[in-house]
C-alpha cells in the first residue's frame, strides 16, 4: 500500500478536452482512463461515441495575432453543438501568440488540411493575424475550394474585409469590424452583428462572436439545435 507522501510525489494531469471528456493520468501508472464528465445541474451528456463519423468537420484556422475571443467561441460554441473542431495554424509553428498574448496551440497545420472535406472553414479575426491567414496560399485555396462548391465559410472582424474581400471570396451586403478603414473595401456594408448571404457569413467583431459562433451552429445543424445549445449558455436569440 503507498504512503500519503508517495501518492503526493506523483503529479496528476486533469485535462477536459473539447469533446467533453475527462482523462485523468497518473505518473507512474501505465495506463490512463477517461470518463464522462456529466453536471449533475444539465441535461447536456458528453460521450466519446457521440463524436462519430456524422459529425461536421469545422476547420479554425489561426496565426499569431489572431483574436482569441473570437476563436475560442466559435471552437467551443461548435462543438457543443457535436461538430469535430479542427484549429489548424497557418504559421511554422503550431503555438499561436494571439492578439492578447495567450497562446494557443493549434490541432494541426494548415498543410494538413489540404485534401480533406470540410462543412465549414470559420475564420477569427485579430492584426495582424488577418494578414497572416490572407497570406497562407493553402488556406486562400481551401476558402476559394468551399466557395465554389456551395460549402459554408465564414469569418469575423478583421477577416471579411482583410482575408475575404482582398481575395473575392466576399459579396456586398457581408459585414466586419466597424472600422472606416474595413468597411471602405466591404461593397455595401451592413450593420448587423451577424450577416448570413448564402453560403457565407460575417460578423463584426468580439462583442458578437458567441451570436455569429451560434449562427454557424444554426447554418449546420438547424435552427431549433441552436436555440437549444443557447439555452444552455444562458443567451438570448432573437426570434427570426
Amino acid at each position: 500500500q503507498q504512503t500519503k507522501q508517495q501518492l503526493g510525489s506523483k503529479m496528476v494531469n486533469i485535462l477536459l478536452s473539447r469533446s467533453g471528456l475527462v482523462a485523468l493520468a497518473l505518473t507512474g501508472r501505465s495506463k490512463a482512463f477517461t470518463f464522462p464528465y456529466t453536471p449533475s445541474n444539465t441535461r447536456l451528456r458528453y460521450s466519446a461515441m457521440q463524436m462519430s463519423t456524422e459529425a461536421k468537420q469545422v476547420l479554425v484556422p489561426i496565426a499569431d495575432g489572431s483574436e482569441e475571443i473570437e476563436t475560442t467561441c466559435i471552437t467551443d460554441t461548435l462543438t457543443r453543438f457535436g461538430a469535430s473542431v479542427t484549429i489548424a495554424s497557418v504559421m511554422p509553428d503550431l503555438v499561436c501568440t494571439m492578439s492578447r498574448g495567450i497562446k494557443v496551440m493549434a490541432d494541426s497545420s494548415i498543410q494538413d488540411a489540404i485534401g480533406k472535406e470540410w462543412d465549414l472553414i470559420a475564420l477569427p479575426g485579430g492584426m495582424p493575424g488577418a494578414e497572416s491567414l490572407r497570406d497562407s496560399k493553402e488556406l486562400i485555396n481551401l476558402l476559394e475550394k468551399q466557395k465554389n462548391e456551395g460549402k459554408l465559410y465564414a469569418a469575423v472582424c478583421a477577416s471579411p474585409a482583410v482575408v475575404f474581400a482582398s481575395k473575392g471570396l466576399i459579396t456586398a451586403g457581408a459585414t466586419c469590424y466597424p472600422a472606416e478603414g474595413f468597411r471602405a473595401v466591404l461593397s455595401d456594408p451592413a450593420d448587423d452583428d451577424v450577416v448570413v448571404k448564402g453560403n457565407l457569413i460575417t460578423s463584426q467583431g468580439p462583442g458578437t462572436s458567441l451570436k455569429f459562433a451560434l449562427m454557424l451552429g444554426e447554418q449546420l445543424y438547424g435552427k431549433e439545435k441552436a436555440d437549444e445549445i443557447a439555452k444552455a449558455m444562458l443567451v438570448e436569440r432573437k426570434p427570426s
